[in-house]
C-alpha cells in the first residue's frame, strides 16, 4: 500500500496510547482494548466514542501490518526533520504553501511524495496542497458546524422518536437554489482552467498548481449574479431540521445531523448539526448507566416480612417480582432485560427498589394489632449499638 496524506498529520502511536518503539502485541493488545470500550454497539448515539473507535481502527490498520508500519515509520521520520504538506521540504516553503510541486527525479523522492499528495504531469511526481493564494477569489468553503438543544420527553428518549429543531443559519439562497446565479441562468464552465478549478505554472525545473484565479477553485463561473444572495449562493434565515432521535438516548448526548449545518459557500459542502438532548424526568421511571431503569416500590410491612409477590410496572406490561421475607427498606432487585432497549446493544434492565410503607395513622383494630405483634417480638433492633 503506498503511504497516505494522513500519516504525516496523524500520530497513530498516541492514538493507542503507545510509543514508536511498542512491539507488535503491544499493538495488538492496545486495539483489542480500545475497540471493546469504544465500539458503537457499547456506546449507542455517542458521536465522541464512535470518532475514537475510528481512530483507534485507523492506527491499527497501519500499525497492524507490518509492511504499512514501515512505511508510516519513515514517513514520520521525515516529519520530525521538517517535512510535510504546506510546510516545505528541501527549502520549499515560503511562498508555495498552497502550490503542489511536481518533481521529476526519476523515483525516490518524487515517488514518495507522489504516492502520499498525488500530483502528475510529465511523468513527475507531486506533494503540497491547493488553497487560495496571492489574495485570489476563494475557493469552496465547507459550511459551519452548529449547535442547538433539544428538549425530550422522558419515554421519547428511551423509545426514540423523530421530531423538528428550529434554528437560524446560513442556508441555500431561496431564490438561485445555491447556485449563485440569477433564476433561469446557470454556472459555466472556467475558461481560465476549463473547470478543473486548477492552472499549472512552470518555474525552471519543477512546476506547481494553484488555484485557478478567475473562478476561486469552484471550477465555474457565474455571469449573471443573484441579487438576493450575491453569488454566494448562501442567505441567512430561519429553518426548521428533522432530527431522528435514537432510542435510549441519554441526558447531555450530542447527536450529529449530517450534511445539516451551515450552508457551504462557493460550492462547498454543508457542515453538521449537532443536536444536544435534554431528557425530562419521569414521575415512576428514572436511569441507571447505560440502559437500566430504576423504579421504586412501596411494600407493606406484612409483605416484607412475611414475603409477597407484588406486580411492578416496566416500559411495557407489568411483571411480578418477588419480595423475599424479611426484605429491609432500600432492597434493591433486578429484573433481566427489563430496562431500556437501546437503537444498538442488549436492552438493559429494571432495578427495583423497596419502600417499606409505615402507615401514619390507625385504626384502633390496627392498632390493637400492633402492639399485640410487638408484643410477640422479642428481637431487640438496638442490640448492637449497646443499648
Amino acid at each position: 500500500m503506498a503511504p497516505q496524506r494522513e500519516w504525516f498529520e496523524k500520530d497513530y502511536y498516541a492514538a493507542l496510547g503507545l510509543t514508536s518503539d511498542a512491539s507488535d502485541k503491544d499493538v495488538q493488545k492496545a486495539y483489542r482494548k480500545l475497540a471493546k470500550q469504544y465500539h458503537p454497539d457499547a456506546n449507542a448515539g455517542d458521536e465522541q466514542a464512535e470518532e475514537r473507535f475510528k481512530d483507534v481502527s485507523a492506527a491499527h490498520d497501519v500499525l497492524g501490518d507490518p509492511e504499512k508500519r514501515k512505511e508510516y515509520d519513515q514517513v514520520r521520520e521525515m516529519v520530525a526533520n521538517g517535512a510535510g504538506p504546506g510546510g516545505g521540504f528541501g527549502g520549499f516553503g515560503p511562498g508555495y504553501e498552497d502550490a503542489t510541486f511536481h518533481f521529476d527525479d526519476g523515483g525516490g523522492l518524487g515517488d514518495l511524495f507522489g504516492n502520499l499528495f498525488g500530483g502528475g504531469g510529465g511523468g513527475g511526481r507531486g506533494f503540497g496542497r491547493r488553497g487560495r493564494r496571492g489574495g485570489g477569489p476563494a475557493g469552496p468553503v465547507r459550511g459551519e458546524d452548529l449547535e442547538t438543544e433539544l428538549h425530550l420527553d422522558f419515554l421519547d428518549a428511551v423509545h426514540g422518536a423523530t421530531t423538528t429543531v428550529n434554528l437560524t443559519s446560513d442556508a441555500p439562497c431561496s431564490v438561485c437554489g445555491g447556485t449563485g446565479a440569477e433564476p433561469g441562468t446557470f454556472p459555466e464552465t472556467c475558461p481560465t482552467c476549463g473547470g478543473s478549478g486548477a492552472v499549472a505554472v512552470d518555474q525552471g525545473p519543477f512546476s506547481f498548481s494553484q488555484v485557478c484565479p478567475t473562478c476561486g477553485g469552484r471550477g465555474q463561473v457565474v455571469k449573471h449574479k443573484c441579487k438576493k444572495c450575491r453569488s454566494t449562493g448562501v442567505e441567512r434565515r430561519r429553518r426548521e431540521v428533522k432530527v431522528r432521535i435514537p432510542a435510549g438516548v441519554k441526558d447531555g448526548q450530542r447527536i450529529r445531523v449530517k450534511g445539516r449545518g451551515g450552508a457551504g459557500r462557493n460550492g462547498g459542502p454543508p457542515g453538521d448539526l449537532f443536536v444536544i438532548a435534554h431528557v425530562g424526568k419521569h414521575q415512576i421511571f428514572g436511569r441507571s448507566g447505560r440502559a437500566n431503569l430504576t423504579v421504586n416500590v412501596p411494600v407493606t410491612f406484612a409483605e416484607a416480612a412475611l414475603g409477597a409477590q407484588v406486580k411492578v410496572p416496566t416500559l411495557e406490561e407489568p411483571v411480578t417480582v418477588k419480595v423475599p421475607s424479611g426484605t429491609q427498606p432500600g432492597t434493591t432487585v433486578r429484573v433481566r432485560g427489563r430496562g431500556i432497549k437501546p437503537a444498538k446493544g442488549e436492552a438493559g434492565d429494571l432495578m427495583v427498589t423497596f419502600d417499606v410503607v409505615v402507615p401514619t395513622r390507625l385504626s384502633a383494630d390496627e392498632r390493637e394489632a400492633v402492639e399485640s405483634l410487638a408484643d410477640t417480638l422479642s428481637a431487640n433492633p438496638r442490640s448492637e449499638l449497646g443499648v
